[in-house]
């Protein structure tokens, strides 16, 4: 007997009704923050060119405040960097968790796709870099800068240039940007961690484990751990283990899965109330007081110059479109998948350019990978900026060539001729929408039935007037 014959599965196909809901929400807030953070670096920008304006910049940016006995006496741009920047990485791990137990990675074969295409867009653009470097007997250090992908800016760009994309490949950005949030803050905990101070960091694991505890009671209220985050976070800052793993390991730690009564978990309205803050406040003031770099003919030149900067640029504009691209691939090939009937891999390799856009986390990576070093600080930030625009530019060059296609699906998935709230392609396979689009259509030919009488009639009376309607027995009027 033969075996049954499965349905190859698809990729980058049509999210699920709840998933399509919580992304759109999702996106929505991240393109505002995404514009909100396009301002802030051109703010930078102009601040710290302007002649009557750069020393300001400056001193604003090293402006120091904090308890010294704490060991939080930081400068405004430590702050920004460290401090904000946790409440970034804690809405980056409750997004991963909610993913892990709710989303596209709590199936090992649909998670093999976002996984895979992160996997590989970090480790391509790493050995861009490090080739590069290598070859123009630069320093290696700065691997790590090209590896990031910035969905905010990315999400920015597709507001700007006011794209079609359809909600699959936004998904799949998402859900890219999310594992690769995961895999940047490993690095930045495991590579750029030089001295561990035991004391402080078994206080913030002990916090950590409160923090726990108290979610598993059902403890509630945001002036109980709002206070014990804080010190959790300063503890993970003295211990020399980058302060920003102090938020990923909180939002993992939030549940993510609806219990009976509940119509959201704990994590979605944690994270629906701090998002906000997050995309509207934290990445934007880290992104003033980073951004601020020398912008000028020969500081632009020197970018194309540098084997450090050159490798940032190239692993950002060319290592993460191939990486991604490839590991899409590679998942199609190796899994038997076929990629969606309604996107070409020319969609994929459009969108694996727009995941190019590498700014927050590049940006901080950059400070670390080169903190003894402000000139090379500077330029690889300048790096990171120029790559950034390139890819921003190859990706919109890229999906305007497509957008006419992308319309019409977007049209498609967006159509609710029932009203019911619930777009048409949902429903396709429920007979109670096809009894209300044939009511719909019943009341709309009685609506023309009753229209084709009366034109009917108007022309039946007018033809029974002797001479024709404006005519005086032939003469002229």
């Amino acid at each position: 007997m033969a075996a049954p014959r499965t349905t190859p599965r698809k990729l980058l196909g049509r999210l699920s009704l709840p998933e399509r809901s919580f992304v759109a929400d999702a996106l929505r807030t991240e393109t505002v923050g995404g514009v909100l953070l396009l301002l802030a670096t051109v703010a930078a920008l102009i601040w710290a060119n302007v002649p009557a304006l750069r020393d300001s910049y400056q001193s604003v940016s090293d402006f120091h405040l904090g308890p010294k006995a704490l060991g939080l006496d930081l400068s405004v741009a430590h702050w920004a960097a460290d401090g904000l920047l946790a409440i970034f990485f804690f809405v980056a791990g409750i997004e991963l968790k909610r993913e892990l137990v709710a989303g596209d990675l709590r199936d090992p074969r649909a998670a093999a796709l976002p996984v895979v295409a992160a996997l590989c867009g970090m480790a391509v653009p790493a050995l861009v870099y490090t080739l590069t470097s290598l070859t123009g007997g630069g320093s290696t250090g700065g691997w790590a800068v090209p590896t990031a992908t910035d969905i905010a800016f990315a999400l920015a760009v597709l507001a700007v240039i006011g794209t079609s994309l359809p909600n699959a490949l936004r998904a799949f950005l998402l859900t890219l940007a999310v594992v690769d949030d995961l895999f940047a803050i490993l690095i930045i905990a495991v590579f750029f961690t030089n001295t561990i101070d035991f004391a402080a960091l078994g206080g913030a694991v002990a916090g950590l484990v409160v923090f726990h505890l108290l979610l598993r009671a059902g403890v509630r209220g945001w002036y109980v751990y709002v206070p014990l985050g804080v010190v959790i976070w300063a503890l993970m800052y003295n211990s020399g283990v980058h302060a920003t793993v102090a938020g990923v390991a909180m939002g993992l730690m939030l549940r993510c899965t609806t219990r009976e009564g509940e119509e959201r978990s704990p994590g979605e309205r944690v994270e629906h109330l701090v998002r906000p803050l997050s995309a509207g406040l934290a990445v934007p003031m880290f992104a003033l007081f980073s951004a601020g770099v020398a912008v000028s003919g020969g500081a632009l030149a020197a970018v194309f110059g540098h084997p450090e900067t050159l490798g940032v640029v190239l692993g950002l504009v060319v290592g993460k479109t191939i990486g991604i691209f490839a590991g899409t691939w590679l998942t199609a090939r190796f899994t038997r998948a076929s990629l969606s009937d309604d996107l070409a891999w020319a969609d994929v390799f459009a969108v694996a350019s727009l995941a190019g856009i590498g700014f927050t986390v590049s940006l901080l990576i950059g400070e670390l990978a080169f903190a003894g070093d402000a000139a090379l600080t500077d330029e690889v930030k300048a790096a990171v900026l120029t790559g950034s625009v390139i890819a921003a530019t190859l990706a919109t060059v890229l999906l305007k060539l497509r957008n006419a296609k992308y319309r019409r699906l977007w049209e498609a998935e967006e159509r609710d001729e029932d009203l019911d709230g619930i777009p048409d392609v949902y429903e396709e396979d429920d007979p109670a929408y096809h009894l209300r689009m044939a009511a719909i259509h019943e009341a709309k030919a009685a609506e023309h039935r009753r229209i084709a009488e009366e034109k009917a009639a108007e022309r039946h009376g007018l033809a029974e007037v002797p001479g024709g309607a404006g005519e005086e027995g032939d003469r002229p009027a």
